[in-house]
């Protein structure tokens, strides 16, 4: 006898099985009405596409990704990077057809067999066995995401697929998928999931990649094999079982793919330049395609070349690099300083646009507007000896003296009394107009306002973008256009000449043979070797340390400081930044520039003083015997702060470098008469003044000697 009902009534079925049943029946009936009405009328079921606007993107020279910048936070904040069906390994769209959607190509969004035999098996089976969605209907639920997949939800992506494909073509749907589809975390587009996981783009993918990435959109989170990595490998390991069976890959083939490692971490995307790149990327609309005229390898090996060089710099401090093809103006890389992430050398500045004083980086454009005008040549004699114009009496760096030398011994040495004797025949002002003609306004300090002679000896401001591109003109013989990031369409009109093309031999010629950096020996054509012509520059106080270089094809810029401007004691062009810029120019491929043409007058290529006309033979001082100074070399002299010039003491005023050459020790040291007991024995020292003014420096050796030096100070804004 069977048990009575428990409940006093008759035993009835479960209903759940009842109910999903007549929902699969009325989807079985609904949806094939839907799609046929869906059809006729597409276009007003197209979804929002504005999820297709990618990231923005900057491009080096080879086409190769520098930079990628997420979306907007209206689509998502994801780094989605576009696709096209050219941009993939045609195996991994094998894979991903014959997995996702094998009748893509003739389905027209919605597969009616797939969607029979889904209905049918959830009927058969009481429960949902296979899906019907294609690669289309993936597409509209990416570009428009539903938090529940309700039978409304379900329908609405039926009519966006067919709006998808009625509007946008199976091309254009295939490549929003490779766009769009996730790859874990906030990666879209197989592109992103390549580069992240696999450092490369999807291009030329192994069997084991492709797979991985064909089945990481199915459930982006949960297989993400930074944190899945068994989950990742064996939803792998199934899409390869799957492509066998297919016929898509060998047993064999499938079996070495299974043999692949799975990534265990996600890699960053590109993010060279960041600098310009965010500069450029500012400017442009959102997803933007920014091509550049950037060298990928050597815009990369630079970065490498500044990160290395942190371990030498003091605290504080940071660097900037500059390249440029000297003829086009293309910028080849861009460094604005070791890591922009380093908030301890305020590495977010971009010191190749920063505003600093060139020291003696302006020297060439002196001389060679000298020789162009023929008031010297390269062998003319001028006298370096000590010599005072009006209240200015500059001094050379180790305030040593050389007496007689040619204009070209005094270039190549960078003796700063002849530069200022060259720059007082060719004319501040007139210097000035040339700067501004290369591209370079007059930036003087505050309170002067006219050129004076201290412009020969860095009494400006300057960019280090600036500077490349002046000596770049030179390089170019003379003339030419301004550094760009940006690729020309067209031949811009060359800017006016910045030297004469023999001036600007000359100078050229003059450089190549400047004393390499301690370590460096001097590279000569006949042996392979890249020949540097370079020039470098120590600011006022060692704020700036530079040195500009070219070779015949292209110009290179270093800069070292503290971008707050505050001093560097000790650390000059030659030894700081020359060794910068010779292992910059070691990093360029290729084999280096042929010998320079010569200039188109055999007169500019003279080499002996004797040989040229008895005017230039010698540079005679117009201001006569009278304002040359008794030359003690054994006297102390005040280095630093020159005297007459104008200091700035940064945004704090609590530290001046005072330095001092020569004198017999113990030096001692007074400001404003007043002496600095602690620096009795120091050639260099530091003292820290009260406020902006003017001061007197005065340093007296042991014999009694003395050399002193008036300033004014001035404290820039904070």
């Amino acid at each position: 006898m069977s048990e009575p009902p428990r409940h006093g009534g008759p035993t009835r079925p479960r209903a759940r099985p009842r109910a999903r049943r007549r929902v699969l029946v009325a989807g079985a009936l609904i949806l094939p009405v839907a799609a046929a009405g869906v059809a006729v009328g597409a276009g007003a079921f197209l979804p929002d596409l504005s999820r297709l606007t990618p990231s923005t993107r900057v491009l080096g020279a080879e086409g190769r990704l520098l930079r990628v910048f997420p979306t907007e936070p209206a689509t998502g904040e994801a780094w989605r990077l576009p696709a096209h069906e050219a941009d993939v390994d045609p195996l991994y769209l094998s894979m991903l057809l014959a997995i996702e959607d094998k009748r893509f190509p003739r389905h027209g969004g919605v597969d009616p067999l797939a969607l029979a035999r889904a209905v049918a098996q959830a009927l058969e089976q009481g429960r949902v066995v296979s899906g019907a969605s294609t690669l289309t209907m993936q597409v509209a639920r990416l570009l428009e995401p539903r938090p529940r997949r309700t039978l409304a939800a379900k329908l609405l992506e039926m009519a966006h697929a067919l709006a998808l494909e009625s509007r946008l073509g199976k091309q254009a749907v295939l490549n929003a998928y490779l766009t769009l589809a996730p790859f874990g975390g906030n990666l879209e587009g197989v592109r992103a999931g390549s580069l992240a996981w696999f450092g490369k783009e999807p291009r030329t993918l192994t069997p084991g990649e492709a797979a991985l990435l064909v089945a990481l959109p199915r459930a982006p989170e949960a297989l993400r094999p930074d944190r899945h990595p068994m989950a990742a490998r064996h939803a792998r390991d199934r899409v390869l079982d799957r492509l066998v069976e297919a016929g898509v890959l060998s047993a064999r083939r499938a079996a070495e793919a299974r043999a692949e490692t799975i990534p265990t971490q996600r890699r960053p995307l590109p993010r060279l330049a960041p600098h310009l790149t965010t500069r450029l990327a500012r400017t442009a609309p959102p997803g933007a395609r920014i091509e550049t005229t950037l060298d990928h390898g050597l815009q990369s090996r630079l970065e490498t070349l500044a990160r290395d060089a942190v371990p030498t710099l003091a605290p504080g401090q940071s660097m900037a690099l500059l390249a440029v093809e000297s003829r086009t103006g293309r910028v080849l890389a861009s460094v604005g300083s070791p890591d922009d992430l380093d908030e301890s050398r305020c590495g977010a500045i971009d010191m190749t646009r920063a505003v600093r004083s060139p020291g003696s980086a302006l020297k060439p454009l002196i001389y060679g507007m000298a020789f162009e005008r023929h008031l010297v040549h390269p062998a003319t004699l001028i006298n370096d000896r000590p010599v005072r114009f009006g209240v200015y009496t500059p001094s050379n760096f180790d305030d040593g003296h050389w007496g007689e030398v040619t204009a070209r011994d005094a270039l190549a040495h960078s003796l700063n009394i002849p530069a200022v004797l060259l720059l007082e025949r060719v004319g501040p002002l007139s210097f000035a107009q040339r700067l501004a003609q290369a591209g370079i306004p007059l930036r003087l300090p505050a309170g002067t306002t006219r050129p004076g002679l201290p412009l020969a000896l860095g009494g400006l401001g300057v960019t280090l973008e600036e500077l490349v591109g002046l000596m770049a003109a030179i390089d170019a013989g003379g003339r030419a256009p301004w550094p760009s990031p940006l690729p020309r369409t067209d031949t811009p009109p060359l800017p006016p000449a910045v030297l004469a093309p023999d001036a600007a031999w000359q100078v050229a010629d003059i450089l190549a043979g400047s004393p390499p950096p301690p370590g460096y020996a001097p590279p000569t054509r006949g042996n392979g070797g890249r020949v540097i012509a370079f020039k470098t520059g120590t600011s006022y106080g060692y704020r700036d340390a530079w040195a500009i270089g070219f070779d015949g094809a292209v110009t290179v810029g270093v800069w070292v400081g503290r971008p707050d401007g505050s001093p560097s004691p000790g650390e000059y062009g030659r030894i700081t930044a020359a060794p910068v810029l010779f292992r910059a120019f070691e990093r360029l491929e290729g084999p280096p520039p042929g010998p320079r043409p010569g200039p188109s007058d055999p007169f500019a290529a003279i080499t002996r003083t004797a040989d040229l006309p008895a005017p230039l033979r010698r540079l005679d001082d117009p201001g006569g015997p009278a304002r040359y100074l008794p030359a003690d070399p054994l006297a102390p002299r005040v280095v630093f702060p020159p005297d007459g010039t104008t200091v700035d003491l940064g945004t704090d005023a609590d530290a001046l470098v005072l330095s001092a050459r020569g004198g017999q020790r113990p030096l001692v040291w007074l400001v404003d008469g007043r002496p600095l007991v602690s620096a009795a024995y120091a050639r260099e020292t530091r003292w820290s003044p009260s406020g902006p003014g003017q001061i007197t420096v005065t340093v007296i050796d042991a014999r009694g000697r003395a050399d002193t030096a008036r300033v004014w100070l001035r404290t820039s804004a904070p």
